[in-house]
């Protein structure tokens, strides 16, 4: 399913549906941010991305070609947690600062509300971001935690936020 804003083009994927070249760009982008950019080494590639549904925002950087943008991917429920879950949420540098996390995480939490009526979304949040993540409904629910050597807490969004 794909929409198109005044900015960027939307697109709701399942991993089947993901094309190489798709998954390429969002493997890409999540290295450039959560191992360069965060000097963090860590497996990304952790055996959900095939038991999630996957948002990307592709911005047209010349007639012929996109870019990736920002992405997250909503890991179905049972899989990770017992309530869906969104996470591995990024926006490329050059487009932060613009709201783009914001509609992202907008768009992420009501296709899931959608998707799951009267179901809770945790995610894993880093530590610094908890303030954004509640302006948009969400509550820590467990005492902040080492993961990959980045400060994280659990967050929870009841199904009425």
């Amino acid at each position: 399913m794909t929409f198109v804003d005044s900015t960027v083009q939307w697109q709701w994927s399942s991993f089947d549906t993901l094309s190489a070249r798709q998954f390429h760009d969002v493997a890409a982008l999540r290295a450039e941010v959560f191992v360069v950019e965060q000097q963090c080494i860590y497996q990304d590639i952790d055996g959900l991305d095939c038991h999630a549904w996957h948002l990307m925002a592709w911005s047209s950087v010349a007639p012929d070609a996109e870019q990736l943008v920002a992405y997250l991917r909503v890991v179905l429920p049972g899989h990770k947690y017992d309530e869906p879950s969104i996470g591995r949420v990024v926006t490329a540098r050059q487009w932060r600062g613009k709201q783009l996390g914001r509609k992202l995480m907008r768009t992420g939490i009501d296709k899931t509300l959608i998707q799951y009526p009267g179901s809770e979304i945790r995610i894993s949040a880093q530590q610094h971001l908890s303030a954004f993540y509640r302006s948009l409904g969400f509550a820590e629910s467990s005492d902040p935690y080492d993961e990959d050597g980045i400060a994280h807490v659990q967050m929870l969004r009841s199904c009425g936020d």
